[in-house]
């Protein structure tokens, strides 16, 4: 495989993430937090110290059945990744939800937020079986654009769900990736 295409590893356990890639995913994380990205931390800056607990946290409850992560890697490095989580509600086993979606700003502009979107929706579908995916995005920001590309539709918004200051109030997006 060509160093341009990245390789997806898919992390179902917590005794699967390796001590390496643990702490290229925080320093991900922590790189997309700093530079405005929606991952969970709405005041940057974090320090690695902040984004551990939460990273320790969704690594913990990783489950091959429920939950898991898939990585994208450049030359063996973290080029980007997101948490896929199917609901274990009993009335809705066919749904899941795309979290943390996040590429590493040296790696941006290069398709690999596209190659991550495309794989999540095959492995929904073809090892999980489910047949709806939603994701929520931060208004104002583009990422609902990037999302219809890729098939995704707007259901709705919550207008200035979110706030980062006086005046700065953003819609969160409802996204849904229909029929996988």
């Amino acid at each position: 495989m060509s160093s341009n295409s990245p390789h997806f590893l898919q992390i179902i356990s917590p005794h699967g993430m390796r001590p390496d890639l643990r702490r290229e995913l925080i320093a991900c994380w922590t790189a997309v937090a700093n530079t405005g990205g929606a991952v969970g931390f709405a005041f940057p800056p974090v320090t690695e110290l902040e984004v551990i607990p939460v990273a320790d946290q969704l690594i913990a409850g990783l489950d091959a059945k429920y939950s898991r992560l898939i990585v994208a890697t450049v030359d063996d490095r973290v080029a980007g990744w997101l948490h896929l989580h199917r609901y274990t509600d009993p009335l809705v086993p066919h749904w899941g939800t795309v979290q943390r979606v996040q590429t590493h700003p040296d790696h941006r502009g290069r398709g690999y937020g596209k190659a991550l979107m495309a794989k999540v929706r095959e492995v929904a579908r073809d090892e999980l079986g489910l047949e709806h995916l939603r994701l929520e995005a931060r208004g104002g920001a583009g990422l609902e654009k990037f999302y219809v590309s890729l098939g995704w539709e707007e259901i709705g918004r919550w207008p200035g769900a979110l706030r980062f200051g006086p005046g700065e109030d953003r819609d969160e997006v409802l996204m849904l990736l229909r029929n996988l």
